[in-house]
């Protein structure tokens, strides 16, 4: 048994993962926390990480790092994915890392950002499967992770991967740049689907998507919509991982979100604070691809990029 820290740090979140990670099996969690800390506010028209957000971030790194010391965690890894690649003062924040956690992040490709989030969200699909009492999805699992400044799309099985792609859509970019209506316009969303659609054709063109035979989705805007379609008075992720949402649930939820003011979104139970405010840029993103794709349902996954990174690291 191996106790690691892994700790994932995309465009809107940063994350932590506190985990004993046996040689081969489930792992077991002594910690998860997520703080909304949005990185790459900004970015997307700047091409640079703001003061101000690195400063957030610096904040809750330092939480992070006395927590998994005070756990005992033999190692730790950093990943940091979207804004990061795309930033032109990227030192500055690999700087503020180094002082702050004693070691430079992993500024991750696409490449390797998808792999991780396949492994970390394929892991675990038939016992949450059985949990529900329901039958296991069923590979080729098209495993699509849906961050705040790009989304990765992943095709493998029990193998490993077979193909990756990442297209900078996200539901920050997507709300920097086309959602500032409070509830968006039909024009506003209109480009928005359009961004997603040309993104959608840079996919095909990399990932044989009609060979999936279970979309398996993850990250923080497909477990809202989950939690939204299955009316829970509280997130509850046991309740969400593994479940199965069809895509008119997807769809009314989405049509739900984009057609509610900022106060409603606030309002509801399941709602993150941080995500108050891109939850319609992500849920349309969703909703978009199952039906450019002709996906009946998508599989939750609670676990995604931050297990892969706890079971790499610890495995190898």
């Amino acid at each position: 048994m191996t106790r690691v820290a892994s700790i994932d740090c995309g465009t809107n979140s940063i994350r932590l993962l506190v985990a004993d990670v046996p040689a081969a099996g489930a792992h077991t969690d002594l910690l998860r926390r997520m703080e909304v800390v949005r990185l790459g506010e900004g970015v997307d028209a700047t091409g640079r990480l703001a003061p101000q957000a690195i400063e957030r971030t610096r904040r809750v790194l330092a939480e992070y790092a006395a927590a998994a010391r005070d756990l005992g965690a033999t190692a730790v890894r950093m990943v940091a994915t979207s804004a990061t690649r795309d930033a032109a003062n990227r030192g500055d924040f690999e700087d503020m890392v180094v002082a702050t956690l004693g070691q430079k992040p992993d500024v991750v490709s696409g490449r390797e950002e998808a792999e991780l989030s396949f492994l970390g969200a394929t892991a675990s699909l038939d016992a949450a499967a059985t949990a529900h009492g329901s039958p296991p999805p069923r590979p080729p699992f098209l495993v699509v992770d849906i961050g705040g400044g790009s989304t990765e799309f992943v095709l493998g099985d029990g193998s490993g991967v077979r193909a990756a792609h990442s297209v900078d859509i996200g539901c920050v970019r997507l709300t920097e740049r086309h959602l500032r209506g409070d509830p968006p316009t039909a024009e506003e969303i209109r480009r928005a689907e359009a961004d997603i659609r040309s993104a959608l054709d840079q996919v095909r063109a990399e990932v044989p998507v009609d060979q999936a035979v279970s979309l398996v989705g993850l990250a923080g805007s497909v477990t809202t919509v989950a939690a939204l379609a299955l009316a829970l008075p509280a997130y509850d992720a046991d309740a969400i991982h593994g479940s199965r949402i069809a895509v008119d649930d997807v769809r009314a939820v989405t049509a739900d979100l984009l057609a509610a003011t900022r106060a409603r979104r606030a309002a509801m139970p399941v709602m993150h604070p941080g995500r108050v405010d891109v939850i319609g840029a992500g849920s349309l993103i969703l909703r978009v691809l199952m039906d450019e794709f002709a996906a009946a349902e998508v599989v939750v996954s609670e676990h995604d990029i931050l297990d892969g990174i706890a079971l790499r690291l610890a495995r190898g």
